[in-house]
């Protein structure tokens, strides 16, 4: 009998333990910075201009970019191939492919720490370094008008 009461006094003790285990779990899978990373919305703008990335990878590299946000970089013209910008540190890239990059995408390069607007990727091949985030849609006008001045960064959906 002291033995019974022994282990439900044990039990009665780990119980709130638990329960404030399953609550700590529950919060976390609740952030909606955790949960949908695909199809995430980043908006780059600068003045009246702006320009939408719709994310197209989850992988470690594109999680740590998001959780950057909110943020505010420059952005310049790089070899004629993209806009190029640098963030105040390098992003995880372990567990994270390289892509053969297209017109149209937000890449990483990880040998530099900088994000990538391709607007003319010809010539650029398959490279392990060079990682996908998303797409934009945007004219040469709105990428010109991003660069040499301070664009802000944020998650918009």
């Amino acid at each position: 009998m002291i033995q019974l009461f022994q282990g439900m006094a044990a039990l009665a003790m780990a119980l709130p333990i638990l329960a404030a285990g399953v609550a700590v779990s529950y919060s976390q899978n609740a952030d909606p910075q955790t949960q949908q990373v695909v199809g995430a919305v980043v908006r780059f703008s600068a003045g009246s201009t702006s320009v939408d990335v719709v994310i197209g990878e989850d992988n470690p590299t594109v999680r740590d970019f998001l959780s950057l946000l909110p943020l505010t970089m420059e952005l310049d013209e790089y070899a004629g191939h993209e806009k190029i910008g640098y963030f105040s540190r390098k992003l995880t890239t372990t567990g994270s492919p390289g892509s053969d990059p297209e017109d149209g995408d937000l890449i990483y390069f990880s040998t530099w720490g900088n994000i990538g607007f391709y607007y003319n990727a010809s010539g650029i091949d398959y490279s392990s370094q060079t990682i996908h985030m998303g797409k934009y849609n945007a004219t040469m006008e709105q990428l010109e008008k991003l660069t040499q001045q301070l664009v802000q960064v944020k998650r918009i959906q």
